[in-house]
């Protein structure tokens, strides 16, 4: 079945349709053939900064959980592989010193519905049954409904350098962030040693998840996620500075 077909699911990629072609039209007169790709780039900050009050509450989170570190080290000492009393005593701290350990995780819950538009909105060939115009929008050559598998297996592989070069900036991104998130977070163990084996390996490699997503997605999502991440690591490095 065909989610796109239900109504509410048609209205919302109409609707969304129709604001991207508005914005695209807007930014002709400046970016010409990529105003579609700097459409999506602009929805994604104008999203983005809808959400900074979440960003300040995940950041916040954050400082909570640091300033709980040294008491969720002590309650690992103590109950060790006991997970069950673990869990238990980890929710009876946060509750007791009103802490949301979902808060971290808010601005990308958000961002989820407006992510899978623009994914919906690059990926069907029509909306409402009527042709979707916006796949006939470009970037260096480049269909936004295009992913990078289906550039390199098709005429247009000498432009694939522009999903790449996107990636790497991604991936560069989603490192920074990894690292400044290790450096606001450590994590405390009762060795004091480092997380070894698979937890180590999924620690290490999870945040780069998002990487692989953008690669196998239509260009116009890859560009939401990219743009998101680097707005989110210049967002973030200011919101501790600035969040008390």
């Amino acid at each position: 079945m065909d989610l796109s077909t239900l109504p509410v699911v048609s209205t919302l990629l109409h609707a969304g349709a129709d604001l991207l072609t508005s914005l695209t039209a807007a930014l002709s007169p400046v970016a010409g053939s990529a105003a579609a790709a700097l459409a999506v780039v602009t929805l994604t900050l104008v999203v983005r900064i809808v959400l900074v009050p979440l960003s300040v509450l995940q950041v916040r989170a954050e400082r909570d959980r640091r300033r709980l570190a040294p008491q969720l080290a002590a309650l690992r000492r103590r109950y060790g592989s006991d997970t069950r009393r673990l869990q238990e005593a980890v929710q009876r701290l946060y509750t007791s010193e009103r802490v949301s350990p979902l808060a971290g995780c808010l601005p990308v819950l958000a961002q989820a519905p407006v992510l899978s538009l623009v994914y919906a909105l690059f990926s069907h060939a029509s909306i409402a049954g009527v042709a979707n115009t916006l796949l006939d929008a470009t970037l260096a050559g480049i269909p936004l409904g295009h992913t990078l598998l289906a550039v390199v297996a098709s005429p247009l592989w000498g432009h694939a350098w522009v999903v790449l070069v996107l990636l790497a900036v991604l991936a560069v991104a989603v490192e920074a962030s990894r690292r400044a998130a290790a450096h606001w977070n450590p994590v405390e163990r009762p060795s004091g040693q480092p997380a070894a084996g698979a937890s180590a390996v999924l620690v290490r490699w999870a945040p780069f998840v998002s990487v692989v997503f953008a690669a196998v997605v239509p260009l116009a999502a890859t560009l939401y996620v990219v743009t998101s991440a680097v707005w989110a690591l210049g967002e973030r490095a200011v919101l501790r500075r600035l969040v008390r």
